[in-house]
């Protein structure tokens, strides 16, 4: 029986105030983001594991020899050659002859990519205009249990060159828009009112439940960048719903320490369950019949159940069950 694995990522038991984050791992900043980049390139040096197919790869290889001075005519054709997508991450902020890492993934029927060199790859944002050029030997990654290789896909690392930078001034911006990763209205009141605090005065505003609106205060005019470095490390207490989130495949719970289970009794299979209320009888043909207390929380009801052998498909029944009558202070989750 596969073992169900309990996971505690809230437990704010008494006070909400228990677990404080910094903003800056709280909030992101508009216009403050990655870009992605996507390309079309041919990998080389091949071990005969390259694209069968001549269609696509073939015609690519044709216009690059075109391109390179040969003057090639007849078709073209080599199992040492393969097509790939090529994709990437502009960071934010970044300049020209900056390296980021690529990804390549092949896209025809090449059975692996081992020992292949990117040719130079122009890799493209969404208004079609080339903001990086790739080029570089792949690497491939292992299984997580070191058993092989994913040889159809890899990296190559500092393999690309920024080569136009992304229009922008940060530092001399007037105002500025937070916005919270995990909407919570509790949360980014909490947020606006330490940044208040912190500057003295009323210039972030919290406009709805994951936005902030903030005032770059006179005396950070035009150094916008120290005004962040300043209030991206205040802490701030953070709150959050009660869920519980159910992995039937793998058996895992995640369950937040406030979900609570109200009193309610219901059968499964040969288990009879009874959260408060008066204490039930033990039933005739074998039944177990579980009597647990009113304050008990998802997270100790899930131990027990799985202390009682119960499968994770069994356990996923009883908790929609609980949650279908009304019985669970808090949002459910099946994966």
């Amino acid at each position: 029986m596969k073992k169900i694995i309990i996971a505690f990522l809230l437990s704010l038991l008494i006070s909400p105030y228990s677990y404080a984050g910094r903003i800056k791992d709280l909030v992101r900043i508009k216009g403050v983001r990655e870009n992605m980049l996507i390309g079309y390139g041919l990998v080389v040096g091949l071990k005969g594991t390259g694209d069968s197919s001549a269609d696509v790869t073939g015609k690519a290889l044709l216009r690059m020899f075109n391109k390179m001075g040969l003057k090639v005519e007849t078709e073209v054709k080599s199992k040492n050659v393969a097509s790939v997508v090529v994709t990437a991450k502009l960071p934010a902020f970044a300049r020209a002859g900056q390296k980021i890492d690529v990804s390549v993934a092949s896209v025809g029927d090449a059975g692996s990519l081992e020992g292949g060199t990117l040719l130079v790859t122009p890799l493209r944002a969404g208004d079609q205009q080339v903001y990086a050029v790739a080029q570089g030997t792949i690497s491939l990654g292992s299984d997580a249990d070191g058993s092989g290789k994913f040889s159809t896909s890899g990296r190559v690392p500092s393999g690309a060159i920024v080569e136009k930078e992304l229009p922008g001034e940060f530092s001399n911006k007037k105002a500025l828009r937070l916005s919270l990763e995990d909407p919570d209205f509790t949360t980014v009141a909490r947020v606006a009112r330490v940044i208040n605090s912190e500057l003295g005065g009323k210039y972030a505003n919290a406009v709805d439940q994951s936005t902030i609106d903030l005032i770059v205060p006179f005396s950070y005019d035009g150094n916008a960048v120290e005004l962040m470095a300043v209030l991206e490390n205040l802490t701030v207490a953070t709150d959050s719903k009660a869920k519980v989130v159910i992995n039937e495949k793998t058996g895992t719970v995640v369950a937040g320490g406030r979900v609570r289970v109200k009193n309610v009794a219901l059968s499964h299979g040969d288990l009879s369950i009874q959260v408060g209320g008066e204490k039930a009888n033990k039933k005739d043909g074998g039944q177990k019949v579980l009597e647990i207390q009113a304050t008990t929380s998802v997270s100790d009801l899930a131990k027990i159940l799985n202390e009682l052998g119960v499968s994770p498909k069994d356990l996923t029944a009883i908790f929609q069950a609980i949650k279908s009558a009304g019985a669970l202070e808090g949002e459910l989750e099946v994966l």
